[in-house]
Order: C-alpha cells, then structure tokens, then sequence
C-alpha cells in the first residue's frame, strides 16, 4: 500500500514555501552586499568574496541533490518542486563566485586565467565545475525539457554529480590545512550518489524482465 505525503503543497501554501525558499537563498547575495557597503569584508577582501560566494556554490549545490532522497525519504514528493530554484541560485552564487575570480582577481586578464586554468589543479577542477553548471542552468525549464524529451534531459543533468565532485575536489585541493568541511560535503555528496545508484539498480533490473 504506497504511503501518503504528510506535507501537501498546492496554491497559496505553495507561493508562501517557494518565496520562503526565494529569500533564504538570496540571504547570503543581501548579507554579502550589506558588507561590501559597509567595508566590512577583511583585509583581503577579495579573498572573502571568493570564499563566501564559493562556500554557498556548494552548499546550495548538494541542497540540490539532496532534494530527491529527502523526498523520498521523508514521503514529501511536493520538495521536487523546489529542486530547480534551488539549482539556479547554486549557479547564481557560482557566476559570482567565477566573476570575482575573473574580473576582481585577475582584472579580465585572459591570457593569465587561461594559464591558471591549465596550471593549478584546484582552479582547474572549480573551472570544470562552473562550465558543467551551464548547460543545466540554461535547460532548467519546462520548455527545455519538451525540446530534450525527458530521458535525454534526466541524462544531461545527471552532470550535476560531476559537478558536485568537482566542486568538492576544488574546495579540498584549495585548503591547505582545515579539511573538515570539503570532507564534510564530499561525504554528503558521495551519501546522495549512493542513494541515487541504489534506487536505479532495481529499477534498471525491472527493465530487463
């Protein structure tokens, strides 16, 4: 007998929970901003820039993954409907965090960063990461999904996890002492992973009979 959702959302209930969502995601972008005005963001402000707008990147990025085993879990199907916006702020944070990197750090110098990219593993990897999240910020809607056909888009944004560990292996080969939290969240992502390949096993299983 399939379980019920505890938590329906529809309506009014619906618009509340996704601009509760809205405005803690975009908390960090306002607190952010309110330091910049108030020039309370370090010595080496751009060093804090780079690290704040990368710390959200990545916490919104297994927020994301965690959407589908939570929901499942908890028997809340409604949270997928939260999955995309919470993507899309992950990318928002990203651009920033690539932005800062670009234009504060390197000053739009493009024969340098090229050779930063190709040189430093740790900008390499969050490089990679970056350019991954592209095309699945660009076919995050309703319309991509009918162009792709749902199969071709569920593959495509199974790049998510390819980002997620590239993410992860930036912020580890960036630190160069405390590991605890690119370890905390290389955990995370790797629990999320499991997750996703023990529910597909049955399920490509079935496929074959």
């Amino acid at each position: 007998m399939p379980k019920t959702s505890w938590l329906k959302l529809s309506g009014a209930k619906l618009f509340a929970a996704k601009l509760f969502v809205w405005a803690v995601c975009l908390a960090p972008f306002l607190r952010l901003a309110w330091r910049i005005w108030h020039k309370d963001v370090t010595p080496n402000p751009i060093e804090f820039i780079t690290h704040f707008t990368g710390d959200w990147t990545i916490r919104l990025i297994v927020a994301t993954l965690a959407i589908t085993p939570l929901r499942k879990l908890l028997h809340v199907p409604d949270l997928i409907r939260f999955r995309r916006l919470i993507g899309l702020f992950a990318f928002f944070y990203a651009c920033l965090h690539f932005a800062t990197y670009l234009w504060l750090d390197h000053g739009f110098d493009m024969a340098a960063i090229a050779k930063d990219v190709a040189k430093r593993p740790y900008v390499t990897a969050g490089f990679t990461g970056f350019v991954l999240l592209i095309p699945l910020a660009i076919t995050s809607t309703t319309g991509w999904i009918r162009r792709l056909g749902g199969r071709r888009w569920q593959r495509l944004h199974r790049l998510i996890y390819v980002t997620a560990i590239a993410a992860v292996i930036h912020y580890y080969w960036l630190v160069k002492s405390d590991i605890r939290l690119p370890v905390l969240y290389g955990t995370l992502v790797a629990l999320e992973l499991v997750y996703r390949l023990a529910v597909s096993k049955p399920t490509r299983k079935m496929a074959k009979v």
